[in-house]
């Protein structure tokens, strides 16, 4: 347990740091209006949540099969991004534009680093 319990903070320091990062890189030289900055932000918050909830399954299922835990994240990370589209971003009143682009960039980038802390 306490080795997973190292994946998961491993990942989940590293993502906050990436996911921050790239936040601070949009803020400044993507998306500076205020409201697209409020579209990245929730973005990011989501990304985190997801990412992390997502890692800990991998986590869980890839000791019985990794295709089977890599598979079951990639589906709840699509899933997200619907949801996101479809009621999101139009319930929380964002900029639809910047809240998906910011969203799967986060996902992109955070999903690079994942292999290093599934072992």
């Amino acid at each position: 347990m306490s080795g997973m319990l190292k994946g998961l903070l491993g990942f989940t320091a590293a993502q906050a740091a990436i996911v921050f990062g790239a936040f601070l890189v949009m803020q400044r030289f993507v998306w500076t209006e205020a409201v697209a900055v409020d579209a990245v932000r929730a973005s990011a918050w989501l990304a985190f949540i997801v990412q992390n909830f997502t890692f800990l399954i991998a986590r869980l299922v890839a000791r019985q099969n990794v295709i089977a835990g890599w598979g079951l994240g990639v589906l709840l990370r699509f899933a997200s991004v619907a949801f996101w589209a479809l009621l999101g971003i139009k319930a929380l009143g964002l900029v639809s534009g910047p809240a998906l682009i910011s969203l799967v960039v986060f996902y992109f980038l955070s999903t690079l680093v994942e292999p290093l802390f599934l072992n």
